[in-house]
């Protein structure tokens, strides 16, 4: 190669190797700006509630018989489910809504650690459960209990009924979507103030559905109480741009 081509060679190697420089610095530099631009977010929650009311009832009945012979604490508690099944059925409760549990008998004397002073033998306990979607029916019977009492029926400590809504799949789509847009909604707002558009969703988070009491000062528990309200929170990342 002539002496004086090289110096021309090398000039526009250089000229080249500058330009891809210039180039690939350009690059980086639009990458660095879009992610920038793509790390301005805003993260907001969306609610979304609504009131249902329960479609299906549990109600367990429990009561117990004692005494030292155990046929007669059977017939006791044969009579006992027949007072129970009359009081429901002639309230209007088909008889296929009220299944009889398994019997439990206890055997005083077979307990080696029985307390001192105990006279009845046996105690036999007994559960009738009421499974009905007619909630207004269990809600005014559990009223009139006391009608049982006058028929020799002691009732177990804690036999209240407990109301369910089951449809809750059904309510879940629309849930979530207005939950989404409440969330879309208040992104809009925080961007308008800062001079900022909304984008697309960057990341979002379902929260749990919540069952509760419709009325705030109602017990915790839920299935205590016909009238409910079904909650949900999301969580979603919107992108900002100018």
């Amino acid at each position: 190669m002539p002496l004086t081509a090289r110096p021309v060679i090398l000039l526009a190697a250089a000229l080249l190797l500058g330009g891809g420089v210039a180039l690939g610095g350009f690059a980086i530099g639009t990458g660095f700006t879009e992610s920038r631009l793509g790390d301005r977010y805003v993260t907001m929650k969306g609610l979304a509630e609504r009131d249902v009311g329960a479609d299906l009832a549990l109600w367990p009945l429990r009561f117990t018989a004692t005494g030292n012979d155990l046929a007669n604490v059977q017939r006791k508690i044969d009579g006992d489910v027949a007072a129970v099944t009359e009081f429901l059925t002639a309230s209007g409760l088909p008889a296929e809504a009220v299944e009889r549990q398994r019997l439990e008998v206890t055997d005083i004397e077979a307990n080696p650690y029985r307390p001192e002073g105990v006279r009845d033998r046996f105690i036999i306990a007994q559960t009738l459960l009421v499974r009905t979607t007619d909630v207004d029916k269990i809600v005014d019977l559990s009223r009139r209990v006391g009608e049982l009492v006058s028929r020799g029926v002691i009732l177990g400590e804690g036999v209240v009924p407990r109301y369910v809504f089951t449809r809750l799949n059904d309510v879940k789509p629309e849930m979530i979507a207005e939950a989404t847009r409440n969330a879309r909604e208040g992104a809009a707002q925080f961007a308008a103030d800062s001079g900022s558009t909304v984008g697309s969703i960057r990341r979002a988070s379902q929260g749990v559905f919540q069952i509760l009491p419709r009325d705030d000062g109602m017990p915790f528990d839920e299935s205590a109480s016909v009238e409910k309200k079904i909650r949900i929170v999301s969580t979603i990342d919107y992108y900002l741009a100018d």
